[in-house]
């Protein structure tokens, strides 16, 4: 379940200071990309690092990184049974994102990496990655709406969440293309608590400015992508200067280039699954701001040969279909409509049901064919792609999906 708050996490972790220093990122959408930019960065530079991000992706280790490799499970597992004793001893009653967190920090510190990169996982203000009191800068990314019963069901109430990780006299990199209202609660937030220097990347005719495109290609990025990038690069920057460790930028651009993170604008293929020659598009497109970006990718990515996309989408429990659903299907799509199947340790994630996405997608805009699969996502999948022939197809709408087609591919 989920539990807000640091009290658990605190006891868990202790009060003394963590040994490694961190980039603590915050925000709705983009700031996964963002830790994977910044930690490949990092490793470029030789500086021993590590990355927590959540959710997870097939297994429940993948979640943490040293120097760009997945954790070992065996090492993964010793450290969280050490975790759970701790918390059983204790009495604490952590929840599991708490005991996940703990883990990671506890395996960055036996691995003594030097920058740990670190991804919060609902909010900030209150969430578990909120016990590094020191970071050496944060960054706070889009922020839009989502997981609103936690978080409130305003931007400034968002936003005043998401601007808990900032800290007395720590520097933040922000995404200056935010709303006006949530630009002006992270500098009130900042005022308050004596934060460090706001910087905020700007677009000029659209474009994120940073000395890093003195380097970089924009041509080979989009919008959103070329933002999370220029945050990534303003965070390690800062938080190399402020370690005291030389680096030189061009050391970044093989890293940027090289950068892979999966489920978002991935290009897949699925032809040991089904037989299909065609590359598939995979994106855990969860919210609005996030299913905007894709439907604009999609629109000018797929949609130019003039022929229909189909799509299987799932969703969990508590999304707003109207709002995730109309910037993605057009009149004439094909819709199968699928439900993900349990999460590891996160029990309180649960799949809409594929009948109500079916009903709302219905409403949204007239498909040509559509329907709620019922066998499993493997049938699913091949019933899409007999629909589909070789016209576009696109999986979307959930991590959580995300994680069920690759542990498919990974597993046959």
């Amino acid at each position: 379940m989920i539990e807000l708050g640091l009290a658990r996490i605190s006891r868990l972790v202790g009060e003394s200071a963590l040994p490694w220093r961190a980039i603590h990122v915050a925000g709705t959408n983009g700031k996964g990309s963002v830790c994977a930019y910044a930690s490949s960065m990092l490793h470029a530079c030789g500086v021993p690092c590590g990355r927590f991000t959540s959710p997870h992706l097939i297994d429940r280790w993948d979640c943490i990184t040293v120097n760009e490799k997945v954790v070992e499970e065996s090492l993964f597992r010793r450290t969280e049974r050490r975790v759970q004793l701790i918390n059983e001893q204790e009495g604490i009653g952590a929840s599991e994102f708490e005991l996940l967190t703990a883990t990671a920090f506890e395996i960055f510190a036996q691995e003594k990496i030097k920058i740990g990169v670190v991804e919060v996982g609902l909010g900030g203000r209150l969430d578990a990655t909120n016990i590094i009191k020191d970071p050496l800068v944060t960054v706070i990314t889009k922020i839009g709406k989502d997981h609103e019963a936690f978080l409130g069901s305003t931007l400034t109430e968002i936003a005043y969440q998401k601007a808990g990780i900032l800290k007395v006299d720590v520097p933040s990199i922000v995404d200056g293309t935010n709303p006006k209202e949530v630009l002006n609660v992270i500098a009130e937030v900042s005022k308050d608590i004596g934060a460090g220097m706001l910087r905020y990347i700007e677009e000029i005719t659209g474009q994120p400015q940073s000395e890093i495109w003195a380097l970089l290609s924009r041509a080979a990025y989009l919008r959103h992508q070329q933002m999370n990038i220029s945050l990534a690069y303003e965070a390690v920057t800062l938080a190399l200067s402020q370690s005291r460790i030389s680096f030189v930028p061009v050391q970044f651009v093989t890293a940027i280039e090289h950068s892979i993170w999966p489920g978002r604008l991935q290009t897949l293929n699925i032809k040991s699954l089904t037989g299909r020659s065609q590359p598939i598009l995979l994106d855990g497109a969860h919210n609005a701001q996030s299913a905007a970006v894709l439907g604009s990718y999609v629109d000018e990515a797929l949609r130019k040969c003039g022929k229909p996309v189909t799509w299987l989408i799932a969703l969990s429990k508590g999304k707003d279909l109207q709002d995730i659903l109309s910037p993605l299907l057009k009149k004439g799509d094909n819709l199968v409509a699928v439900e993900f199947g349990p999460v590891d340790q996160m029990p309180w994630v649960q799949p809409m049901s594929a009948v109500d996405i079916l009903g709302k997608a219905r409403a949204v805009v007239e498909l040509d064919r559509s329907w709620a699969a019922q066998g499993s996502l493997l049938d699913a999948l091949q019933n899409c792609v007999k629909t589909s022939g070789e016209r576009p197809m696109v999986i979307a709408g959930s991590l959580y999906l995300v994680s069920d087609v690759l542990r498919l591919l990974r597993n046959i």
